[in-house]
């Protein structure tokens, strides 16, 4: 009978009885199909919803009352709960109270879990029965498979001469190896003692044998955490030697945990870490210490008797630590409260010896508070950087103590939702505290300590607040040309409480360039911004290929910066500027807020793009700056002389533009730079060029940037890096990458890597060097990774090889 449903009650009850038993007693084995994952499943009954009615679909269904049995044969179909049950015979004795299902047995579990079997037999409380031929694959592709199982006292179930793999079975060869697998005689699953126990065990890889392993224990996968060993960890430097890392993980409740970990280094001693994390409702903190007493503090002594590393030259610094936490909590829905700490005894130690998550080469240190709703954003915080460098601390160029703290900077956002006269409105607010226990210079003549070039941060304690506003919107004339009209205002308000020594750096700097030194406790400052923006895309439409040219204009009238020609105003947030295509139609071209731009400004320029049928793609932009009146912000020097050399500090700035392109075939290229508004000499300039395709992949990068003595930089610099990485067959690859300075002829850094890549495995090995560009001294890294697809990873945190993909 094809579709049966059972109606009478006795058939009902006997129904939900055998296909519950069917369905309970084949994934009572779930747990066991990955044995080292860490996901939480639990048993039959629980995954099976209250009150759930079952369907059971069969050729025919027998009631035999002599000997007491209900079977249904034929084309089986079971579905309870949202999990499935298939076979070609399942057979219930209400006498034994037994159940057996057989003939090309198949259970899905509503969680996406496949078994398979030829044979179930097992008793209806679930305490005792047996499996024979089991195949398990579970949902995120880890399998499991053995010749037989049995369960017995509802505790114990017993694997005979089984198998797991994470790596998917080979559609074209399924009798193939695959990557690894453990094979062991006799897997034991304790559901009291929450363990997994494997004996007589072997590890083999690629099909053979790699290591026999007697007995071992992993915990349940229903236990998402459980104390014990994870994976050791090696690691290798010039400088620390070899270094061998293992990790102890105790779980000491569902909400916290603690990991120990030790290392031992060949040439520096034993390193000890310890983590501490907690999770909470609305976010989680974790706490981080480390400390090592080093041996051989000698090994980081340059060529030239300076210990850059562990502190000031003849400085042993034998004991070096750290202390770290990171935390983050949601106040609410919109609102974040968190933190990011760092404290160590140097500069260096937690980049030396890769800390994770406290290796940076900067690290921020903050705690802040941030919220965001729709298109409104606050965020307030106070801020440390913590430069991790190997540069000597008595050296000028070091930046390490230089760093000030930030106490506090706030950032708000706000654009109302509605239009305002047909446009959009929005509001800025920016505000910082800041304070600097030493003076940040750079000398012109590194021998004469009176020689100041610039003043990069102020000794002392500094503040400022701006507010801004700005109203935009765009008209489409029947033309198409978009004209968009805009007006800002914004005000400063600043202090600054400068020590004896900024005063008198500023005033060195003052008298060399010839200018005011009018560095005062207090000011006050406003910019108002009319400007109008002029864009009219041009569609051009051919046969194969569709392009789009976009002239465009941009003015803008406003006063002049005030306090500028001077040295009034410290310049903290907005040293970093760089004029080129990207940055050629921005309003105000300074990065921060220390600086305005002011004066009448004209930008022009066209923007292309192009479309072409067989897939290449093409683009470009060229244009030019114009000063129409008032001062130039960028031809007045400020304390860090931000405007020289620039191209923007005449009345005509210097030429920018980018072309570049993509093809179909994988290959890419990009030239920009700026030349000169009237010899077109070149100023700056950056070739990219990438190949990535099979077998090979290939990047390339040259990049040019003029003399500028004012920054230190006496001489053009130049430099190339070249990248290449070839596949040798499926899985394998072998990489490399290097960086050559043109001109000081040195090969500043390299590496090379080879790695092998698939589904359930990855091997990565990397050897590197990088080079002082003063000292050429060499640092040599070396780099492993193995990875086995959720067994572990072993070896190196990470590539010594940073920019090998």
């Amino acid at each position: 009978m094809r579709e049966a449903v059972l109606r009478s009650h006795r058939q009902a009850r006997l129904a939900r009885l055998y296909g519950a038993s069917a369905l309970a007693c084949l994934f009572a084995c779930v747990p066991l199909n990955v044995p080292v994952s860490a996901q939480e499943i639990g048993d039959m009954a629980a995954s099976v919803p209250a009150g759930s009615q079952m369907l059971l679909a069969a050729d025919t269904l027998v009631y035999d009352n002599d000997n007491n049995t209900v079977t249904a044969v034929g084309g089986v179909q079971i579905d309870y709960g949202g999990n499935r049950l298939v076979a070609q015979r399942v057979e219930y004795n209400r006498n034994t109270k037994r159940l057996v299902a057989s003939g090309n047995v198949a259970v899905v579990n509503s969680d996406g879990t496949k078994i398979f079997s030829q044979h179930v037999d097992i008793t209806d409380d679930f305490a005792d029965g047996f499996v024979n031929a089991l195949r398990v694959e579970t949902i995120d592709k880890a399998y499991f498979a053995a010749e037989s199982a049995e369960r017995m006292g509802g505790v114990l179930t017993t694997f005979h001469n089984g198998v797991y793999t994470a790596c998917e079975p080979c559609e074209d060869k399924p009798d193939k190896a695959p990557t690894w697998r453990i094979k062991a005689r006799k897997i034991i699953w304790n559901g009291e003692k929450k363990t997994v126990r494997f004996e007589n065990s072997n590890f083999e890889f690629f099909g053979f044998p790699l290591a026999y392993l007697p007995a071992f224990e992993i915990a349940d996968p229903t236990v998402k955490r459980k104390s014990g060993f994870l994976i050791p960890g090696i690691a290798y430097s010039s400088d620390l030697g070899i270094g061998i890392k293992v990790p102890y993980y105790f779980a000491l409740s569902p909400t916290y945990d603690l990991t120990v970990t030790g290392s031992g280094y060949t040439k520096q001693g034993f390193l000890g870490e310890a983590e501490w994390r907690q999770r909470f409702n609305n976010g989680q903190y974790s706490l981080k210490i480390a400390g090592i007493r080093q041996e051989d503090p000698d090994e980081f002594i340059d060529s030239h008797g300076n210990n850059v590393d562990s502190g000031a030259a003849g400085d042993p610094n034998k004991f070096r630590g750290m202390m770290g936490t990171k935390g983050q909590f949601a106040i609410n829905p919109r609102w974040d409260f968190g933190w990011d700490v760092l404290l160590q005894t140097d500069k260096n130690f937690s980049r030396t010896y890769a800390i994770q998550d406290f290796n940076e080469s900067v690290h921020q240190s903050s705690i802040y508070l941030t919220g965001l709703n729709g298109r409104n954003y606050f965020d307030v915080r106070a801020m440390r950087f913590e430069v991790q460098e190997n540069t000597l601390a008595s050296d000028p160029t070091a930046r390490a103590a230089k760093q000030p703290w930030v106490l506090p900077s706030l950032d708000y956002a706000y654009i109302p939702d509605m239009a305002v006269a047909g446009g959009q409105l929005s509001f800025n607010v920016n505000a910082r505290a800041i304070s600097r226990d030493r003076l940040d210079t750079a000398l012109a003549d590194s021998a004469d300590s009176s020689s100041v070039n610039n003043v990069r941060g102020i000794e002392g304690q500094s503040g400022r607040i701006t507010a801004e506003a700005e109203w935009k919107r765009t008209f489409t004339t029947d033309g198409g040309l978009l004209l968009t009209p805009l007006v800002a205002l914004r005000g400063d308000a600043s202090y600054l409480n400068a020590s004896s020594s900024s005063l008198a750096a500023v005033n060195q700097m003052a008298t060399n360039l010839g200018v005011s030194d009018d560095l005062g406790s207090s000011l006050a400052r406003y910019m108002a911004t009319a400007g109008l923006e002029m864009r009219w895309p041009v569609l051009f439409s051919m046969p194969s290929s569709s392009h789009v040219f976009e002239p465009m204009a941009q003015l803008f009238m406003r006063p002049n910066e005030q306090y500028v020609g001077g040295l009034a105003v410290p310049n903290e947030d907005a040293q970093s500027f760089v004029f080129d295509a990207t940055t050629l139609f921005e309003r105000d071209k300074f990065s921060g807020y220390d600086r305005m731009e002011g004066g009448g400004r004209a930008n022009v320029g066209l923007r292309y793009s192009g479309a072409y049928d067989n897939g290449w793609s093409t683009n470009a932009l060229f244009g030019q700056s114009y000063q129409l009146g008032g001062q130039n912000s960028f031809a007045a020097p400020d304390l860090v002389n931000v405007g020289a050399y620039s191209g923007l500090e005449t009345s005509t700035s210097d030429y920018v533009g980018l072309v570049g392109f993509n093809s179909p075939s994988g290959f890419s290229g990009s030239v920009s730079g700026r030349l000169d508004e009237q010899t077109f000499e070149i100023r700056r300039a950056e070739v990219k060029a990438a190949y990535s395709g099979l077998p090979v992949s290939l990047s390339a990068k040259y990049a040019f940037i003029q003399a500028q003595p004012l920054y230190g930089f006496d001489t053009d610099r130049h430099e190339v890096t070249l990248g290449a990485s070839t596949r040798l067959a499926e899985n394998w690859r072998v990489f490399g990458t290097g960086t050559y300075d043109l001109q000081q002829s040195v090969l500043v850094k390299d590496g090379i890597g080879f790695a092998y890549n698939d589904s359930c495995f990855t091997y990565l090995m990397t050897f590197s060097e990088t080079r002082d560009l003063d000292t050429k001294e060499v640092s040599q890294n070396i780099g492993f990774n193995l990875s086995f697809r959720t067994l572990g990873d072993f070896g190196s945190s990470q590539s010594s090889i940073d920019t090998i993909q």
